[in-house]
């Protein structure tokens, strides 16, 4: 993705599923959606991406971008750190070449009912802080309270079918849902991350802060410069660091997260040996600025690792709060002025590909016209639906590369017209009989080149898109307070989505100021969608619910499709080695280790 995934990722965790019948007994070790046979069995002593015998040691280095302000990335206050997740252990971990299996981390075991309305969780006895207080049932009751209570807005969403949290012994939680058809809040519940009740009793949660917090995981926080730098070290005595999930895993002694401006700065300090290893999401620098010496003679490693993973949905979001984007009509006109052909041609040298969907590079994205299966969803929402949903295959424009693009821009004046714009003369009138002034907020420079072209088109119609560029700090506000009239944002998609889909697209996540609808869609037909996909009773559902939310999002034109890669580009000192086989739906840093002086020369 061209974006830098600089918002958040939940750490993913195992389960273990209870006998609920004899033919479920064999998979008590872990947990699937549809109650499929995980890839891994009960004596699996560690997942095939990662080398089991990965030494242990040395220091890596990575660049993040902007600042920060906050130790807590828990809330929706401040600019969290990177690398926090690091810190903490989930109840259960996802294996990343499965599409949704999870493998128990603090969690032993896993019951779960027939029914699908509770779930209950054994803990590991051992399991422990870092200052070596236990890790208890208490302790994840209190998180879950904590999150749901005072954490990100987004916690409420994603748990919002867990009716009651029952504590029944200091090992053992129970978990009460209000019903029984969301397959997936089991294996979200696993994704929990386990904060000291003992730790945070007292303190102020809703405060951003940096005071070091205490974690269970493999790494905790050693030292950090206020916006400049974090330093986390490997916790020597983990108390999981045996366990099979966690088997040539963690392995760097020392990671260090240091801050930069902006990409540009930071590619030339990879360059010059600053930091170690870099995820390059600019296609001309992947191109032309990875020409030196070091790369020449192979101290620096330019690699492509392919990604298995739905790459999702980049775009330029239109924000439907504001009225110059109520009216569908002129989100189309607006979406046909971007000439993704030249810009692929001009800027980033073939690398891209049109994005097509919001399940992009996966068997969920909908291609042709809607089969029977997705008409038996779709036809109950006829009226509320673009006709279009029914009669065409939603693609993007396609222009000759040249830079001309006046058949787009006719049919873009066309649809303008019909939504009451006019031109008086040189600009463009919108349906007030306001000059048509947009402004497009910006974090990474980057993509000011990228938008350029783009405002060359608008410009062509008589309207004014104005780029205003922010720091880190203030487009995180502006963000959560919706204002802004365009963005890029990316929305990316796991192999099994479900419940983070209501953060992205339902009418209940548009006011809510953590959420990433971005565009403040309000839509009862996505809605309804949105809750057949999370509760699809088999993966043939779920994929049949997927095309049909894919196709009215499309119609709906909620924002101008961007592009994608099916590979993760990086850049990286010869120091370091990863597995073989990476996993298929992740980079797997977590698996990389560092050379011996020998290996590297």
């Amino acid at each position: 993705m061209t974006l830098h995934p600089a918002l958040a990722r939940l750490a993913c965790s195992l389960l273990l599923l209870a006998t609920a019948s004899a033919a479920n007994a064999g998979n008590e070790h872990a947990i699937t959606l549809y109650d499929e046979p995980p890839r891994y069995p009960a004596s699996f002593t560690h997942f095939d991406y990662v080398n089991p015998e990965a030494p242990k040691g040395g220091t890596f280095r990575q660049a993040a971008i902007g600042g920060f302000d906050s130790l807590n990335p828990f809330i929706n206050k401040g600019v969290p750190a990177s690398g926090l997740g690091q810190i903490y252990d989930t109840l259960t971990v996802q294996s990343l070449d499965e599409p949704m299996s999870e493998y128990g981390l603090v969690a032993r075991r896993i019951e779960k009912a027939p029914d699908n309305t509770w779930v209950r969780f054994y803990l590991r006895p051992e399991a422990r802080f870092h200052d070596g207080h236990p890790l208890r049932a208490e302790d994840v009751a209190f998180t879950f309270n904590t999150l749901t209570a005072h954490g990100a807005p987004f916690y409420r969403s994603y748990y919002a079918d867990v009716q009651q949290v029952v504590v029944e012994s200091p090992l053992q939680i129970l978990f009460k849902f209000k019903g029984g058809a969301n397959r997936e809040l089991p294996l979200i519940l696993g994704q929990l991350p386990v904060l000291p009740r003992h730790f945070w009793e007292g303190r102020d949660f809703e405060r951003g802060t940096l005071d070091i917090p205490l974690g269970s995981g493999p790494y905790k926080v050693a030292a950090v410069q206020a916006g400049r730098s974090v330093r986390l070290e490997r916790v020597r005595d983990y108390w999981a660091k045996d366990l099979p999930v966690n088997r040539g895993q963690y392995n760097f002694d020392t990671l260090v997260y240091d801050y930069y401006r902006d990409s540009t700065v930071a590619l030339e300090a990879l360059k010059a040996v600053q930091f170690d290893y870099w995820q390059e999401m600019i296609a001309k620098n992947w191109a032309t600025a990875y020409d030196v010496p070091a790369v020449r003679d192979g101290r620096l490693v330019r690699e492509e690792i392919p990604n298995g993973s739905p790459t999702g949905m980049q775009g330029f979001v239109f924000n439907q709060r504001r009225p110059l984007f109520a009216d569908l009509r002129v989100r189309r006109a607006l979406a046909l002025l971007l000439d993704f052909e030249w810009t692929n041609k001009q800027l980033f040298n073939g690398a891209y590909k049109r994005n097509g969907s919001f399940f992009e590079n996966s068997e969920m994205a909908a291609h042709g016209l809607p089969d029977a299966a997705e008409l038996k969803l779709l036809e109950p929402l006829r009226e509320q639906l673009p006709p279009q949903v029914f009669t065409e295959a939603w693609s993007a424009p396609v222009t000759d590369g040249s830079g001309m693009i006046r058949d787009q821009q006719r049919e873009a004046y066309r649809l303008l017209q019909e939504a009451g714009w006019r031109i008086e003369g040189d600009r463009m009138l919108d349906a007030q009989g306001k000059p048509a002034v947009i402004e497009f907020l910006i974090v990474q420079p980057d993509f000011e080149r990228v938008l350029l072209p783009y405002k060359r088109n608008l410009k062509d119609l008589g309207i004014d898109l104005v780029l205003r560029r922010v720091d880190m700090s203030q487009y995180i506000n502006r963000l959560r307070s919706r204002d802004y009239d365009m963005i890029v944002a990316s929305f990316p998609q796991s192999a099994s989505p479900g419940n983070e889909q209501r953060g992205y697209w339902s009418s209940a996540a548009a006011d809510n100021p953590g959420s990433r609808n971005f565009m403040g869609l309000k839509d009862p037909a996505v809605d309804a969608l949105l809750e057949g996909l999370i509760n699809a009773g088999s993966r043939a559902s779920l994929v049949t619910h997927a095309h049909a939310l894919d196709r009215v999002l499309l119609w709906n034109a909620i924002l101008v499709p961007n592009w994608h890669l099916d590979s993760w580009r990086v850049a990286y000192w010869n120091r370091f080695a990863h597995p073989a086989t990476p996993p298929r739906y992740d980079i797997g840093l977590s698996t990389w280790w560092a050379k011996s002086a020998e290996e590297a020369n």
